[in-house]
């Protein structure tokens, strides 16, 4: 669907994208047919994803990366995600405020997403968005998301490069991270690198990647950082920029920058398959009176779970 708010958005309008971004949240049938029409106009951005402990200083890091990118004259787009309820204020607060120095900055546009109970959950709407960002023409694209459980994951195959970040002291549960970077990490982040232990640490996620094929292992680097001093002397800020770009280089215009786009296609494709499933489930299940009426049948057994759901599922 070509309208006025897709040539809109192609010359890099703002508020037509951030209307836009709005009436995909919502899902309104109009807003998928404009993105679909500005699909073929993506993929010059370059994704960013930045996840890791809850305290770790993600939002700091962002914030710094921010700053060195306008730097060099990039406009940056950020997706800040966050799992909880849009009214816990967990998309607002912490220290992602200290991001919001950048608001003014026509040069940089912030989003933060919750699931706000959506069937297709985070990356659905982290995919969306993102491919609104680089329509709009962003050169770099941020995405942050809370913790590392498996919806980050998810949300992180969204980006070119992913970020995993830890900090000193935190001890048992860096090994509970372990799952998550040996999955999704290309370059590991040990941030407020002046507290005690980060030789530990550095040591510690050392010993994780041995668990990977050693050429994956030696590609993956380790950048000391210390984000609360912005751009200033010792920061690594500029190290962990540099990280980035050699990261890129490996891949870019390879085999292996191909397989990661393929991998992005379809954890795209899919997220769309399933989100689409789920709303005609649901749609099935309230014909049916509900999911309580079908959870009513189930429990006093006039009916067994697997029949209840294949009815449900039938013709989708």
């Amino acid at each position: 669907m070509h309208t006025d708010r897709v040539d809109r958005v192609r010359q890099g309008d703002l508020r037509a994208g951030s209307r836009l971004m709005r009436d995909l949240d919502d899902r309104i049938p109009k807003a998928i047919e404009e993105l679909k029409s500005l699909y073929a106009h993506t993929g010059r951005g370059y994704i960013v994803g930045v996840t890791g402990n809850p305290g770790s200083g993600k939002s700091t890091v962002v914030d710094a990366l921010i700053a060195l990118y306008r730097e060099q004259g990039l406009r940056v787009g950020v997706v800040a995600v966050d799992p909880t309820s849009p009214f816990s204020g967990g998309a607002i607060l912490g220290d992602r405020i200290r991001m919001q120095r950048h608001a003014l900055d026509p040069g940089v546009f912030i989003r933060s997403l919750a699931t706000r109970g959506h069937l297709g959950g985070l990356s659905r709407s982290t995919f969306d968005v993102v491919s609104v960002l680089d329509a709009l023409g962003f050169d770099r694209i941020l995405v942050e998301t809370v913790g590392v459980g498996q919806d980050e994951i998810d949300v992180m195959r969204a980006a070119h490069t992913s970020i995993v970040i830890t900090v000193p002291g935190l001890g048992d549960d860096i090994q509970a991270l372990k799952a998550g970077i040996l999955e999704i990490a290309d370059v590991l982040v040990v941030n407020k690198a002046d507290r005690e232990g980060v030789d530990r640490a550095v040591r510690d996620l050392t010993h994780m990647l041995q668990l990977r094929g050693h050429d994956e292992r030696a590609q993956i680097e380790i950048v000391r950082t210390i984000a609360a001093r912005g751009l200033g002397e010792g920061s690594g800020v500029r190290a962990l920029a540099a990280a980035i770009d050699a990261h890129r280089e490996r891949w870019d215009g390879g085999e292996e920058g191909r397989r990661r786009a393929r991998d992005r296609a379809a954890a795209h494709v899919g997220d769309i398959v399933r989100d689409r499933l789920a709303e005609r489930a649901a749609r099935r299940m309230r014909e049916q009176g509900g999911l309580d009426a079908v959870a009513d049948k189930v429990a006093a057994r006039e009916q067994d779970p697997y029949t209840a759901a294949e009815d449900i599922l039938r013709d989708l």
